[in-house]
């Protein structure tokens, strides 16, 4: 059986509500405090593939000041990855991972989706 990852803020209500969701459910998940264990640019273009996209920007916040600030609406690609790779704050949350699979649970409803788990 695949391990479940969550990249995960803890502060983040968001995160707080997937964590809760699974573990109502008895599943076991690895969280993965992204801001102080930020992933590398291969991480986050695994993440990519994972949850079967090829544009970072849907692993940024957009609505963050700091995106603006780092001018990175026109940003290409790879000055996106680093961007969110150097700027971790940026990261969408939570992403839970299983197997080959991701998804943004956002709501984190999405989360049991990707589990098959009946909500």
């Amino acid at each position: 059986m695949d391990p479940l990852i969550a990249w995960v803020n803890p502060r983040c209500s968001k995160s707080r509500g997937l964590l809760q969701l699974l573990e109502d459910r008895g599943q076991q998940v690895l969280q993965r405090e992204y801001l102080s264990d930020p992933p590398s640019v291969i991480e986050l273009e695994r993440a990519l593939e994972m949850l079967g996209e090829s544009d970072p920007r849907v692993l940024i916040r957009k609505k963050e000041s700091l995106y603006s600030e780092l001018s990175l609406d026109q940003a290409d690609r790879a000055e996106l990855l680093q961007g969110l790779a150097a700027h971790p704050e940026l990261l969408e949350r939570p992403i839970l991972f299983k197997g080959e699979q991701a998804v943004i649970a956002r709501p984190p409803e999405l989360g049991l989706e990707l589990l098959a788990i009946d909500a």
